[in-house]
C-alpha cells in the first residue's frame, strides 16, 4: 500500500458506531441488490476484483525486476480464482519523468496488464494512485501541493488526458478510469472542484467511459455526504475504501502509529479487551482507547450507509475499491470472521469490491502463488 496513517480524530470518526441501525429486511435487500446490479451493468461489469499493487505504483522497481514482477501468469491465475476484474494502480513516476516525458517501458507494462486482463476475460480499472503533487499519506516525505497549486491541478488533468490518448482504444464496457486514489484535500469542496475539472477534461474525448470517483479523505464512506458528483452523467461509479476497524485490519502493521500494541485482537466486539488495556499506559493507552469502539457486521453496514445512500439517490453503482486485513500478526480465525462479515455486506447490497491486494502485503495467494483461504470468501463461494 502502504496505507495512510490516520490521525486520532479520524480514527475516532471511523471507530465510533453510527448506532445500531441494523439491516433492511431480506426481501428489501434482495430488491435493492437487483436494482443496483441493473444500474451497474449499464456501465461496466464489476463484481469481485483484486488490486495488482506495488508494481506500477508504490515501487522503486524498474527494468527487468519490474518486468518480471507481474506477468501474464499472474493475471491468468487471478481469473482462475474466480475474479472478474482487476484494479491496476499506476503512479505518475512510473509513467512520466519530472519533465512530463513518457516512460515508454512503464506505458508498455500498463498496456500488457490491460491486454492480459482482457484476454483472461476480466475487466480492468486503471487507477491513478500517486502523483508527484499528492500522496495519500500526508506524512509522506513530499508535501502535497495538488490542492494549493493551480499548476499542479492543470498537470493532474493533463496526465489523464495524455493517458487517455492510449487508453481510449479499449472498449468502454471493459476498462474504467479510477480518477484518483484516496484524495486528502484540505476541504471537501477543493476535491469536488478538481473532480469537476478532471471529468470535464476526460469527457472532451470520451462521453461514455466509466469514471470511478470517491470522496475526500482516503475515500472513507463517512465523507460521502460531502461528495459532489457531476450531474447527468450515468457513466460514473462511486467508490469508497474500507479498513474498519483499523485495530483489526492493521494489527501490528509496521507503517501505522499504533503498531506498538502487540496483544490479542478481537472481532466482533471491542478489539482490545480490558485485560490488554490494563497493560498499557500514557499516550499508548489513550491511542488505543480512541480507536477501540465495538464493531460487528451491523456496524459495518452503518458505516457504509452514507455511501450506499448517495449511490442510491443518484442512481449510480457503488464499488469498494480497497479493503483487507493485514495477516501477519492477527489470529487467522479473527481475521476470517472480519472478512466473512464485510464480504457478506458487499454481496447482500450489490456492492462491487476489489480486495487489497493480490500478492503484496495483504495477499490472496500463498508463497507458491496458489490461492489461500481468501478467494472463496471474496467471491462468495
Amino acid at each position: 500500500m502502504k496505507k495512510r496513517i490516520l490521525g486520532s480524530a479520524l480514527l475516532a470518526l471511523a471507530a465510533v458506531s453510527c448506532g445500531n441501525q441494523g439491516t433492511p429486511s431480506t426481501d428489501a435487500a434482495k430488491n435493492d441488490s437487483a436494482t443496483v446490479e441493473k444500474k451497474h451493468y449499464e456501465t461496466l461489469r464489476l463484481e469481485n476484483g483484486v488490486n495488482v499493487s506495488h508494481w506500477l505504483s508504490q515501487s522503486k522497481s524498474r527494468g527487468e525486476e519490474r518486468n518480471n514482477q507481474i506477468t501474464k501468469r499472474d493475471f491468468d491465475s487471478i481469473a482462475a480464482m474466480g475474479f472478474d476484474f482487476v484494479r491496476l494502480p499506476v503512479d505518475e513516476e512510473h509513467l512520466y519523468d519530472e519533465n512530463f516525458n513518457r516512460d515508454t517501458a512503464g506505458f508498455r507494462l500498463m498496456h500488457n496488464a490491460i491486454k492480459w486482463a482482457l484476454d483472461a476475460n476480466m475487466n480492468i480499472v486503471v487507477d491513478l494512485h500517486v502523483v508527484r503533487s499528492h500522496h495519500f499519506n500526508s506524512e509522506n516525505e513530499h508535501p502535497n501541493t495538488l490542492f494549493t497549486d493551480p499548476a499542479a491541478q492543470e498537470k493532474f488533468v493533463a496526465i489523464w488526458k495524455d493517458m487517455q490518448k492510449d487508453l481510449q482504444q479499449y472498449p468502454t464496457d471493459r476498462l474504467a478510469y479510477g480518477i484518483m486514489n484516496e484524495p486528502v484535500a484540505p476541504t471537501h469542496e477543493a476535491w469536488n472542484k478538481l473532480i469537476a475539472k478532471t471529468v470535464a477534461g476526460i469527457r472532451e474525448a470520451e462521453a461514455n467511459r466509466t469514471l470511478i470517483i470517491g470522496s475526500n479523505l482516503w475515500q472513507i464512506p463517512q465523507t460521502f455526504d460531502s461528495l459532489r458528483v457531476p450531474e447527468n452523467d450515468k457513466n460514473i461509479v462511486l467508490s469508497f475504501h474500507f479498513y474498519e476497524p483499523s485495530l483489526v485490519t492493521h494489527h501490528q502493521a509496521p507503517w501505522t502509529d499504533y503498531a506498538f500494541y502487540k496483544g490479542n485482537i478481537n472481532y466482533p466486539g471491542v478489539p482490545v479487551d480490558s485485560a490488554n488495556l490494563a497493560k498499557l499506559s500514557g499516550k499508548e493507552l489513550e491511542k488505543i482507547i480512541s480507536m477501540n469502539g465495538a464493531y460487528n457486521r451491523d456496524t459495518m453496514y452503518a458505516h457504509m450507509k452514507k455511501a450506499i445512500d448517495k449511490a442510491d439517490a443518484l442512481g449510480l453503482h457503488l464499488y469498494c475499491g480497497e479493503f483487507g486485513a493485514y495477516p501477519k500478526f492477527i489470529d487467522k480465525e479473527t481475521r476470517l470472521r472480519w472478512y466473512n462479515d464485510v464480504c457478506s455486506v458487499f454481496h447482500e447490497y450489490g456492492i462491487a469490491n476489489c480486495h487489497w491486494c493480490y500478492k503484496g502485503d495483504f495477499p490472496i495467494v500463498n508463497e507458491d502463488l496458489s490461492a489461500n483461504e481468501l478467494p472463496a470468501i471474496l467471491n462468495g463461494k
